[in-house]
């Protein structure tokens, strides 16, 4: 099977570096990227399922703009609800009825949520959500969840990271997934300073192995945090409309007081969202937040196309379906060349490793193998099943997956 070469993209990459901090940066950066040569790092097209890079080469994308493309690159329908809209008006000096509409979208759609709130990117809204908590609570302490990210603002990032002082996280207090008796130690220690415990609704880390909630945990913590009186955030930005159209709380049982939706909301139009319980708004109202950007209405008109349609297709149902295809079929195909393939996490967000090393080598090998042969994976992240994916891209990326296994075998 033919790889591929990224001339163009390395050119590109050199030019950055010269006008750029790092060339490429964040979670784009080449620094995760590995083997280096195996990844292009600029694309200027993409469409459905699939992206070509600077060097004309086509990838089934399994990462969707890390997480925003959920119906398919330039859906149709949430493209022309974003221009209808951008045409009439985006940026403005005052509010447009979009964002009223787009909020009683949410209040119907999402069982907790009794009021929304709009901004750009996750990271607005996590923070905003820790700052609710606090002034509702008139506490400072936040609960998280070790290796849990919930953005860049420096509070959510690792101590160690530049630019982040101890205060920071003076007072983040981290704890084990799953682990209730650290909960409730940490309640023990710190209860009438407790604002709000903030996590992912299920544990999907980089460079790690995700792990569900185990059976009754999501209770437990709802039950410990509001009988201390403070507030339980869900952090559903990575994971929200992927895995249930009402919050991914709702798979797994459970009631929290404010959720954290982006990503997937408007397929890939910039938008994010705090959703709420009543008792919250006053709250929400007082606390001020803002961004230049915030009130633009294309995304939001974006958004409503986006969720009508998941919800027309059964978004959640059929991409978990999709990924238990394209992981049932790794997982075999990793068997008949010797190797153990281990699948965690959601099947609409599955990671996936090569359990067969101490390290990480073996898995980016291989991710970089299919990546030069067309099926675009990372190795350090989850990856994202969508809409637009379909079964013969499933097929054909499995036809990669083997040839890219052969590829190692002969590298042994």
């Amino acid at each position: 099977m033919k790889t591929y070469n990224y001339d163009k993209s390395t050119e590109w990459f050199k030019r950055a570096v010269k006008a750029i901090p790092c060339g490429v940066y964040g979670h784009f950066s080449p620094a995760p990227y590995v083997p280096i040569d195996a990844y292009p790092f600029f694309s200027n097209r993409a469409q459905g399922a699939r992206f070509w890079d600077v060097d004309g080469n086509e990838f089934i994308d399994y990462m969707c703009a890390y997480g925003p493309m959920v119906l398919g690159y330039a859906h149709p329908d949430v493209d022309a609800a974003f221009e209808a809209q951008w045409r009439q008006s985006d940026a403005n000096s005052v509010a447009s009825p979009c964002m009223i509409e787009l909020a009683e979208m949410l209040i119907d759609m999402v069982p907790v949520a009794e009021w929304a709130f709009f901004a750009r990117n996750g990271a607005d809204v996590t923070n905003l959500s820790v700052m609710v908590a606090r002034a509702a609570t008139n506490r400072k302490k936040i609960i998280a969840i070790k290796g849990g990210y919930h953005g860049t603002t420096p509070w959510m990032q690792a101590p160690g990271h530049h630019g982040v002082i101890p205060e920071d996280h003076e007072h983040l207090i981290r704890i084990p997934w799953n682990d209730i008796a650290a909960l409730k130690q940490v309640i023990a220690d710190h209860g009438d300073d407790i604002a709000g415990f903030i996590a992912t609704p299920y544990h999907h880390p980089v460079f790690a192995d995700n792990a569900l909630p185990a059976d009754g945990y999501w209770q437990q913590v709802t039950e410990l945090l509001h009988k201390n009186g403070s507030l339980v955030i869900v952090d559903d930005v990575r994971a929200g409309f992927r895995l249930h159209m009402g919050g991914s709380n709702e798979k797994y049982g459970f009631k929290p007081d404010l959720i954290c939706f982006s990503k997937a909301i408007a397929n890939g139009y910039a938008l994010s969202a705090l959703v709420g319980t009543e008792a919250l708004r006053v709250d929400a109202a007082k606390v001020f937040h803002t961004g230049s950007f915030w009130f633009c209405a294309g995304s939001m008109a974006a958004a409503m196309a986006c969720l009508k349609t998941l919800q027309e297709q059964r978004g959640p149902e059929l991409m978990a379906a999709l990924g238990k295809q394209l992981t049932d079929g790794i997982v075999e195909i990793a068997a008949n060349h010797g190797y153990t393939m281990k699948v965690t996490g959601e099947m609409a967000m599955p990671y996936l490793r090569i359990t067969d090393d101490d390290n990480v080598m073996l898995q980016q090998n291989w991710c970089g193998e299919c990546t030069k042969r067309g099926a675009f994976f990372t190795s350090h992240h989850n990856w994202f099943l969508s809409t637009a994916h379909t079964e013969d891209d499933i097929k054909h990326t499995l036809d990669i997956c083997d040839d890219a296994f052969k590829a190692l075998k002969e590298q042994s």
